[in-house]
């Protein structure tokens, strides 16, 4: 096999240690992520504004949770050049400190009963940073992996950063769930001090992350390049000049799974307790299992990818998508945990037969010296368009007109994507390192 198509040959690291590090990086990243969703659909109505009242305070909690996708393209802007021109290591490692900061900081910021408006502003800013970070991390974690990967199992090992969002939700509904059964599920003590603890926590958890990401090498299609090509065009303009078809395609095929993965998990946790009555105990505990399920999911379309295809799977997660987004709030509405499991469940599912095949997908679709951007950026603006308007719009939709306007915008995303989708690339056989237009020349005899 040639080195183009064997990257691994040319670096001493283990593939097993890549697969550790990246798969940790984004728990990591995630974990702190969604801890801010938990806690925004719990608590942060009461403790940050108060003054709203509970429909409008949620609102605007979810509206602070909408801004981190905001920032997201500005993140992978940022850290994708110097990703493109210092290296993913370094990039990553700096990615990782700022999630960490900043989730700290959240858990120090008094309440709006201390501190006034002070306190949710702070909350904006620290979430803003949140939201650079991730923007920064997905691309940089996917990329160590695929980089490294024989052509013929990136799929399966551009996995193990994918499976970051399931166990960062297992462990932050986990983190959640002990600290609610310790304080009490009445208790003002989760409210006072409770859900600080999560945010503090993930102080141990970076500390461990950034020791793992010290232990890699620079990935090898990065290290070979020449100087000419680090040091050349702006790896932005490189993106928008070179590939901007396979850019706005990528976002929008993946609005979809971004919908449906931060409605399971950040606005499913305040509907379920709020408007189906589950106590907070239920809800984390279903979530834990759910999050389970998604792993399952994400880790079979991962691999199969590699056999059919990256664009099949998810075209098929796309069909899915569309009666799946009908149902949803039926099912959930019937009031039950295991209903409300079911829903849960189905919503992950579905989003992670997207998610699986995504962490090969874009960084296959972009050239080595603006892959980083290029892939970074395609994921942020999906995110945007997904996964930061609708918990917002959701909130918005459930308080007028019930849950299931919440399930006609889900399937809305669903023919989105699917629309997208249908004229993506197929990228599982392309060699990474050839250059872009003949890879979109390949792509479109592909397709």
């Amino acid at each position: 096999m040639s080195r183009s198509a064997d990257p691994v040959a040319t670096s001493t690291t283990p593939m097993r240690r890549v697969a550790i590090a990246s798969c940790t990086g984004t728990t990591i990243e995630f974990y702190d992520f969604f801890i801010y969703g938990t806690a925004a659909a719990l608590v942060f109505p009461k403790v940050f504004f108060p003054a709203l009242g509970s429909s409008a305070g949620t609102v605007a909690s979810f509206a602070t949770f909408a801004v981190a996708f905001i920032a997201r393209p500005l993140g992978a802007a940022i850290f994708g050049h110097f990703g493109d021109r210092i290296g993913r290591k370094k990039t990553l490692i700096s990615t990782l400190l700022l999630m960490g900061i900043a989730t700290v900081a959240i858990g120090l910021i008094p309440s709006a009963d201390k501190i006034g408006i002070a306190a949710p502003i702070a909350l904006v800013i620290l979430r803003i940073a949140q939201g650079l970070a991730v923007g920064g991390e997905w691309a940089g974690a996917t990329l160590l992996a695929t980089e490294y990967a024989p052509t013929n199992k990136r799929g399966l090992y551009a996995l193990f950063p994918q499976l970051g969002p399931s166990l960062a939700f297992v462990l932050s509904s986990g983190t959640f769930l002990i600290v609610n059964l310790f304080v009490g599920e009445t208790s003002d003590a989760f409210l006072q001090w409770g859900w600080r603890i999560p945010f503090l926590a993930s102080a141990l958890l970076v500390l461990i992350g950034l020791y793992v990401r010290v232990k890699v090498e620079e990935t090898p299609m990065f290290a070979n390049q020449s100087p000419q090509a680090r040091s050349g065009a702006n790896p932005l303009v490189g993106v928008f000049k070179n590939q901007p078809r396979e850019l706005m395609l990528a976002a929008g095929s993946l609005a979809m799974m971004f919908a449906f993965f931060y409605i399971g998990t950040a606005y499913l946790t305040s509907y379920g307790t709020a408007k189906v009555g589950l106590s907070r105990t239920t809800v984390l505990s279903l979530g834990l299992l759910a999050a389970l399920v998604f792993a399952a999911a994400t880790a079979f379309a991962a691999f199969h990818s590699d056999r059919i295809g990256r664009r099949r799977m998810v075209i098929g997660s796309c069909v899915l998508s569309i009666p799946g987004g009908l149902i949803l709030f039926p099912l959930i509405d019937i009031g039950t945990p295991l209903a409300f499991f079911l829903g849960l469940t189905m919503t992950l599912v579905i989003m992670g037969i997207s998610y699986g095949p995504a962490g090969a997908l874009l960084p296959e679709m972009f050239r080595t010296e603006y892959r980083y951007t290029g892939a970074g950026m395609a994921y942020a603006i999906a995110g945007v368009i997904g996964g930061g308007t609708a918990p917002t719009l959701a909130a918005e939709l459930a308080g007028r007109y019930g849950g299931v306007a919440v399930g006609w915008m889900l399937a809305g995303f669903g023919v989105l994507s699917l629309v997208c989708a249908t004229f993506l690339p197929e990228t599982r056989n392309r060699a990474m390192e050839k250059s872009a237009q003949t890879s979109e020349d390949e792509a479109n005899v592909s397709v």
